[in-house]
């Protein structure tokens, strides 16, 4: 863990600098999308650097630089260098590095940083999830009328527009309020830190989610897929809640589909 926090600390200095920039525009509109990819990738470049440092036969699980086979077979990196990218490009303070790391199969440890914030979201599987020096747990609502749901909206070139629309209408209808904020890793924290009662999304990717998962678990919530299974890392569909709304938040999403 200390591996883990250090590196993201050290990767989101660079990140910093860069927000800044977009921030006071100084970059062209032709050139924002290749700036924030330059951005990204130097992240990602220092984490891979630094953990191959710490850990030198792990393999990696990269959003940038895909798979990379270790000779310990048993451990792997799971990698976000920017999640929220959008938000990055926008000069929105929204965002995060995403950290996991994956045993046999099983994430194990999970890191979440926000460095505009300066929130350090991390967690050890049996050993809790903590913001910084404080333990976290997710909220203790049990009523769905009470709850704020987070959720991730399909955008230009996504498929399942029909689908979730079909399911903001139910939750909507159903909740106190809905959220959409623009990084999957950091509404899993926020879960996780007891601010949202529950979160969806489909079409996520293993390096969105893996270090939310432990995050969530550990901190007292239910992770799965909408359908109910456990392999949100592979299928890229998650939903998460405190063990009173998790059932209840899930039927209202797969009757909207129904």
């Amino acid at each position: 863990m200390n591996v883990m926090t250090a590196v993201a600390k050290k990767a989101a200095r660079g990140l910093v600098r860069d927000f800044g920039e977009v921030e006071q525009l100084q970059v062209s509109l032709k050139g924002t999308n290749d700036f924030v990819s330059a951005a990204d990738i130097k992240a990602e470049q220092t984490l891979y650097r630094e953990l191959k440092k710490g850990r030198p036969d792990f393999g990696f699980l990269r959003e940038e630089g895909g798979i990379e086979a270790g000779k310990d077979a048993s451990h792997r990196w799971i990698i976000d260098p920017l999640d929220g990218t959008t938000n990055f490009l926008h000069g929105i303070p929204h965002f995060a590095i995403s950290l996991a790391l994956e045993r046999d199969d099983d994430i194990i440890a999970g890191v979440i940083y926000n460095p505009i914030s300066d929130e350090m979201y991390y967690a050890e599987k049996g050993l809790g999830a903590y913001l910084n020096d404080r333990r976290l747990r997710v909220s203790a609502r049990r009523h769905i009328n009470e709850a704020v749901i987070a959720t991730g909206i399909p955008f230009l070139g996504r498929p399942d527009h029909a689908p979730f629309l079909a399911q903001l209408r139910a939750v909507m209808a159903a909740t106190a309020g809905i959220r959409r904020m623009g990084s999957a890793a950091l509404d899993l924290a926020y879960v996780a830190a007891g601010r949202y009662d529950g979160y969806w999304e489909t079409g996520l990717s293993a390096w969105d989610v893996a270090a939310g998962v432990i995050v969530v678990r550990e901190a007292g919530g239910y992770v799965t897929e909408l359908s109910g299974g456990r392999d949100v890392i592979r299928n890229g569909s998650v939903l998460a809640a405190n063990d009173h709304l998790h059932q209840s938040l899930g039927d209202l999403l797969r009757a909207a589909n129904a």
